[in-house]
């Protein structure tokens, strides 16, 4: 689950048993990156407020492509099944999605989509690498100047995100292996699931 000792559901309390019953009521069971979270409360609130504010006012899909081009090129397997699951659950068949991580150029995505795509992969990878070209091509493409700010955001957030559970050696919730094996195989960027 995580190589850093958590605070267990059981002895829970206060902010800590408050954000282990509001992420069991949204998704089903107590996921490990709230009990890697349960170290520091504080910071895990405060990024449930910076990653509302990013993407509330992001379209969702491309809020979510922009999240695993960012989490993908990480290598961060827990982010990329995650948001790679919201993508074939609501706006693509599941092997598109793995066709979108391993091969963005000949994939289902529109060219706006694989510009923010790749933007997010960028930022990601190597944020000096981002040129001013990178952004007009996203201009001419249809993009404001917010639209590409929300991108660059998206990408630098899951980066943190990602790394703090990477680092930690927290692994992706054992819910993840009952995803399609073709989907599980592609999204799996990283360290495994938990239990495989």
């Amino acid at each position: 689950m995580s190589f850093l000792e958590t605070i267990s559901e059981a002895s829970a309390e206060g902010d800590v048993a408050a954000i282990y019953e509001r992420d069991i009521e949204r998704v089903g069971y107590l996921p490990n990156y709230s009990r890697l979270f349960s170290l520091h409360p504080e910071a895990y609130l405060a990024w449930r407020g910076l990653i509302g504010a990013i993407a509330r006012p992001m379209d969702e899909r491309r809020y979510e492509l922009a999240t695993v081009g960012a989490a993908s090129r990480l290598r961060s397997t827990y982010c990329s099944l995650a948001h790679g699951k919201i993508l074939a659950d609501k706006f693509f068949e599941s092997a598109e999605v793995g066709e979108i991580v391993e091969n963005p150029d000949a994939s289902a995505l529109d060219e706006v989509e694989a510009l923010i795509f790749e933007l997010a992969a960028k930022v990601a990878d190597d944020a000096t690498s981002v040129s001013d070209e990178d952004i007009e091509r996203l201009r001419r493409a249809g993009l404001s100047d917010r639209d590409i700010f929300d991108v660059v955001l998206a990408a630098a957030a899951r980066s943190f995100f990602s790394k703090v559970l990477d680092a930690t050696g927290t692994l992706a919730d054992p819910v993840y292996s009952e995803l399609d094996p073709e989907l599980r195989q592609a999204l799996t960027v990283g360290r495994p699931i938990e239990g495989t």
